[in-house]
Order: structure tokens, then C-alpha cells, then sequence
């Protein structure tokens, strides 16, 4: 099946979405393959003072690095204010590799955040579009 998913406006109308049949499911099911998402979380060392921020700022660095070198396909901040503060996918399957990788966060050890590595599967290829008119910096961003 051929989903077109270049970045447009999708329609919220379920009536509008491509069926997808028992056959095109049977399909698709055989192609996920296993990565690790990561949930972090505010930390006891949590807050907005200078030098937790100066921590933050190498965690985001650290994730930057990582996303560029091939490690994490999503790295996704979250600022409403609640518990969770990013969600992040990394190109590994196992959780506990990721949690390795994740114990030597900045963040993390300084207890600015916590974190859960859970296993899930996605489609290869699936990403987060363009928004119309946004542009893409080769090799990196």
C-alpha cells in the first residue's frame, strides 16, 4: 500500500482517512522493528535556577549529538509544565542498552531528571514531517 505522506493539512474526519483493509494490515504488521522510547521525567534537582539550566542546556547538547550521530531518530522536548519533559527515540531495540546510554546524561546524573526505557516497534521510515514552507539543513537538522 502507497500512503502518500508528504506534509499537508490531514483531514480530521475519519471519513476522509485511507481505508486500511485486513490485507494491508497483514502486511504492514510484518514491518515494525524494535526501538526503545524514552520518557523523561522531572528529576528531585529539578528547577529553573542558573546552573540546573546550564545542565539542561548540555543534556539538550548531549541529545543534539546523539540525533546526529545516528543513536536517536526523535528527540522530542516537552514544555506544558507537567512531570514528563522530553520523550526521545533511539535506534535501539533494547531498553536496557538504552538506559546505559541514558544513566550518563548530564540531566540524569545530576537528578535534574528521571527516565523510562520502554521497548516499542515502528515502522521504518516513519517520521515527523515538514510543515509546509520549512526548510531542512542537510547532515543535520
Amino acid at each position: 500500500m502507497n500512503v502518500d505522506r508528504a506534509a499537508k493539512q490531514p483531514s480530521l474526519d475519519p471519513k476522509m482517512w485511507p481505508q486500511i483493509t485486513d490485507e494491508t494490515m497483514n502486511e504492514l504488521k510484518t514491518l515494525p522493528r524494535p526501538y526503545t522510547v524514552v520518557i523523561l521525567k522531572i528529576g528531585p534537582n529539578f528547577s529553573m535556577n542558573p546552573e540546573t539550566m546550564k545542565i539542561i542546556r548540555e543534556h539538550g547538547r548531549r541529545n543534539l549529538s546523539m540525533r546526529a550521530a545516528g543513536l536517536m531518530s526523535i528527540v522530542c522536548p516537552v514544555a506544558d509544565g507537567g512531570q514528563v519533559t522530553g520523550v526521545g527515540i533511539f535506534n535501539e531495540g533494547d531498553p536496557s542498552l538504552v538506559s546505559q546510554i541514558m544513566s550518563n546524561d548530564p540531566g540524569v546524573k545530576a537528578g535534574v531528571f528521571t527516565f523510562e526505557a520502554h521497548p516499542t516497534r515502528i515502522f521504518p521510515g516513519d517520521c515527523i514531517p515538514f510543515r509546509p514552507g520549512e526548510g531542512h539543513r542537510v547532515g543535520f537538522l
